[in-house]
């Protein structure tokens, strides 16, 4: 009996671990000549008072979702913006979305708009 709760709790440990932990979102990237990876992170998202179900969950993420970006010497946790259609990412200085999976939209703002060039490796 012991042994069957141990089990159905490390399957239950295991399966939480793995609805938390970073998940990989697309494939990884070149842009400006530079690998860039990107991860998906979940986030907390409060469904209290939404009868009618989370409004733009497309693309298998949630507002309160967010992404891990390395690029260069770079590192970002950028959040998921709550903007409609495709999933966007921001911290208000760096921008990324996918629409395209073969040139994502990956912009960073100095003052202007840098868009930095990007293709699949």
């Amino acid at each position: 009996m012991l042994n069957s709760v141990a089990k159905g709790l490390g399957l239950a440990l295991l399966l939480c671990w793995l609805l938390v932990a970073p998940q990989p979102l697309w494939a990884d990237w070149i842009c400006d000549g530079d690998q860039l990876s990107v991860v998906i992170t979940r986030g907390a998202v409060d469904l209290t008072g939404l009868p009618e179900g989370i409004p733009n969950s497309l693309e298998g993420t949630l507002p309160g979702d967010g992404i891990l970006l390395r690029w260069r010497d770079v590192e970002l946790q950028l959040p998921r913006t709550n903007n409609a259609g495709e999933p966007s990412y921001t911290d208000g200085r760096w921008w990324w979305r996918v629409v395209d999976a073969s040139a994502p939209e990956f912009w960073e703002r100095r003052g202007s708009v840098v868009r930095h060039q990007c293709e699949l490796i």
